[in-house]
């Protein structure tokens, strides 16, 4: 009988038209994947797709057997996630995809207990800011901000996402302190650039009265990852615009002072993606809940809010 991984690896290749693809989607490496498909052409008997150098596409047996199989293989690994949704020890590798810095920050202290009591999970993270398609990209759950939700796909909220504006105490020095965003119109400023749109990214900051502005800043230097922002604001190159996630720690020990307190730009909320499905495996739920529980109990929801944060 032919084994899972070798008609997985079969299938992920027919469907990213690659080896590579395939072994990204499935955390294995190129030649691994490789090795499967050639072991399940041989247990065939018949050649499964055309190589060349840039291409990789499927023969006219491979394009019967992938549509024959493709279903079947599915309600398979469907059937497998439903037992282990009713195991009474969560375990499997939880595949998770996070933005980098919320991740290190809040995140990963909380692991330890996680592994603790669940300790036949192993966990795998992407840190990234870019968004991911958990159903296509083989996630587990996601956790970031502005995922669309596509269908079978819901989020929970785990914190504001407010934007707050900041500097160091060596940069403020000797200058006074603005009460309005005009009164640092052309002070030097650190921009963040989108790494998806590659645009300059434009706060709408609301303030006392549910006033509204636009910072006006010297653009002295663009980044397009927070920590250059973060860092940047440390070193006293200029203003930046951070989350309140990011700037707490700077916050906290005196590296960086926010300054404008009354004014701050809403961006929605830092979530928790994860599929719909009818029959969620034991490891995504209980990953689910005892992050939830965990924001709750610590009450970061509040610790990131704007409205209390460096005031």
């Amino acid at each position: 009988m032919e084994t899972l991984s070798n008609l997985e690896s079969f299938i992920r290749s027919a469907e990213h038209g690659s080896f590579s693809a395939a072994a990204r989607h499935l955390a294995l490496t190129p030649a691994a994947v490789s090795r499967n498909v050639a072991q399940l052409e041989q247990n065939l008997g018949v050649r499964l797709f055309h190589r060349s150098t840039r291409n990789l596409t499927l023969t006219e047996a491979g394009e019967h057997f992938f549509t024959s199989i493709r279903d079947n293989l599915n309600n398979i690994q469907t059937t497998i996630s439903e037992f282990n949704t009713d195991s009474s020890h969560p375990k499997g590798t939880l595949k998770i995809s996070l933005s980098a810095g919320f991740g290190v920050e809040y995140i990963l202290p909380l692991m330890p207990d996680f592994m603790n009591k669940y300790p036949d999970i192993k966990l795998e993270w992407h840190l990234s800011n870019k968004q991911v398609n958990l159903i296509t990209d083989n996630f587990d759950a996601a956790i970031g901000s502005g995922f669309k939700l596509g269908q079978g796909i819901i989020k929970r909220s785990l914190s504001p996402l407010h934007m707050i504006i900041v500097a160091s105490p060596n940069f403020l020095k000797n200058k006074i302190l603005p009460s309005h965003p005009e009164d640092i119109s052309n002070w030097d400023g650190i921009i963040m650039r989108s790494p998806q749109t590659g645009k300059l990214h434009e706060y709408k900051f609301i303030g006392p009265d549910q006033g509204e502005a636009y910072l006006n800043l010297n653009e002295k230097l663009i980044a397009d990852d927070p920590s250059a922002l973060h860092q940047g604001a440390v070193l006293g190159m200029g203003i930046a615009a951070i989350s309140t996630a990011h700037a707490k720690s700077y916050i906290e020990n005196g590296t960086l002072i926010r300054i404008l307190p009354e004014w701050y730009a809403d961006l929605g909320e830092t979530n928790l993606y994860f599929s719909s499905k009818k029959h969620m495996p034991a490891k995504t739920r209980c990953f689910i809940d005892f992050i939830v529980s965990k924001f709750e109990q610590l009450k970061i929801n509040e610790q990131l809010s704007a409205h209390k944060l460096g005031k």
